[in-house]
């Protein structure tokens, strides 16, 4: 039972410090370079998300802009068929009232 107080975390520092040490050994680049690298990434990801989210706008405003359109042609057609009713209304009341006169 003695055996295995606080020894774990121990082992756990030494592994951790090993693996350090082993990554550092093998690392494929100096540390500046590393961030260079890691800067020059983000940078490129950054402009890559600035890209999409311009072409996304670009779309979306297309997009808009085409249900806009739809829109005028919808309510032009509905004012032609409200145009046309109101002149068959007008049509049909006068061929009554003609009707009647005679």
């Amino acid at each position: 039972m003695s055996e295995h107080n606080g020894s774990g975390f121990g082992w756990f520092l030494a592994g951790l410090g090993i693996g350090a040490a082993i990554g550092m050994l093998y690392a494929p680049k100096a540390g500046r370079e590393t961030r260079e690298d890691l800067l020059r990434r983000a940078e490129e990801g950054r402009d890559y998300v600035k890209n999409r989210a311009r072409e996304a706008r670009e779309q979306a405003n297309q997009f808009v802009e085409k249900g806009k359109h739809a829109i005028e042609t919808q309510k032009d057609q509905f004012r032609s068929a409200v145009e046309a009713g109101r002149q068959a209304y007008k049509d049909a009341t006068a061929r009554e009232a003609g009707k009647s006169t005679t």
